[in-house]
């Protein structure tokens, strides 16, 4: 039996309670933490947590490295001092030992920290740094909320799903059995999510989906996937952290009062599309863990019964 994957969910913010703490990503933790395997054993632990002393090393981040932590979920939520350059150091470190990591933003300059990260942290772009390569990007989309300048693409509101549009060739990430194409088709939509590509000379990283702005209709990147390499382990750049929040979960949960944008109620209406979002979150987990996921987990289950009714426990033959 194989052990639990040990996940880290971590922001880049003290818990402040009006603002997007830890706290407010409590439905993705639950569901990881819900997860069993085909024998019945919890398939996760999860570790939820803010980030503390700000301005100086935090004392999880800058050691993650030495931790038995599995995978690294960051939710950048900080306006550009999210992390201690120690932090971003022993994060390298963390990938670099084959471990899995996780990266998400939002719009504009939302998250900017994590251009410091080594590989990942190239495929973020915002508004005052690293900015997109391409200029034709570096312009307004959402326009509902003035304030919030490029990058801003607007998949919908808060509460209500987008459609995807998975990449070729499929990438294991966003295989669903369940689906009728196999795919991934929906993730959580947000006004105004950030920009991610896969960062120029980097052959182990891709786009692997996308989604179209409502308001100009322009496609834009949903996620980077980085293959695992010699000296690094699997990675996924993600546009925004919305896609992991409560409140697009669920708006009910509730949100910080410096959102103003109205709301939808799609997702709570569709079973089809909350399912995706869900066969989306747990097969991340899988592949950052190198464990396989979708049509690949069901494939490898069936490899294993037919190997335990050839060679079953009680055989000798199976004893090597």
């Amino acid at each position: 039996m194989a052990s639990p994957i040990r996940i880290l969910l971590q922001t880049t913010i003290p818990g402040t309670e009006d603002d997007w703490n830890i706290s407010r990503f409590s439905m993705v933790s639950d569901y990881l933490a819900g997860l069993t395997d085909e024998d019945g054993a919890p398939l996760c632990e999860v570790t939820a947590r803010d980030r503390t002393t700000p301005g100086s090393p935090d004392p999880i981040l800058s050691t993650i490295d030495h931790s038995d932590f599995d995978e690294l979920w960051l939710f950048a939520v900080d306006g550009g001092d999210g992390l201690d350059p120690g932090d971003c150091a022993a994060i390298g470190r963390f990938r670099e030992s084959g471990r899995g990591l996780l990266v998400t933003r939002d719009h504009m300059d939302l998250g900017s920290s994590v251009c410091t990260l080594d590989g990942v942290g190239a495929a973020h772009f915002f508004h005052s740094a690293h900015l997109d390569p391409d200029p034709t990007r570096r312009v307004i989309d959402d326009r509902e909320t003035g304030y919030i300048l490029w990058p801003n693409y607007h998949s919908g509101a808060n509460g209500d799903f987008q459609q995807v549009s998975v990449v070729d060739p499929p990438h294991p990430v966003l295989r669903d059995p369940e689906a009728p194409n196999g795919l991934i088709r929906y993730f959580p939509s947000h006004p105004h999510e950030g920009a991610v590509d896969a960062p120029a000379g980097d052959p182990t990283a891709r786009v692997i989906a996308t989604g179209v702005s409502k308001v100009s209709g322009r496609s834009f990147n949903l996620a980077v996937a980085f293959e695992p390499r010699r000296n690094g382990g699997p990675a996924i750049a993600q546009s925004t952290f919305h896609h992991f929040a409560d409140y697009n979960w669920d708006p009910n949960k509730g949100c910080p009062s410096f959102v103003s944008e109205l709301p939808g109620d799609g997702l709570a209406h569709s079973p089809e599309a909350q399912a995706s979002i869900r066969t989306y979150v747990r097969n991340v987990a899988l592949w950052l863990a190198g464990r396989p996921t979708g049509d690949g987990l069901r494939l490898q289950e069936k490899l294993d019964e037919a190997l335990e009714e050839s060679f079953p426990a009680s055989d000798p033959a199976a004893i090597g």
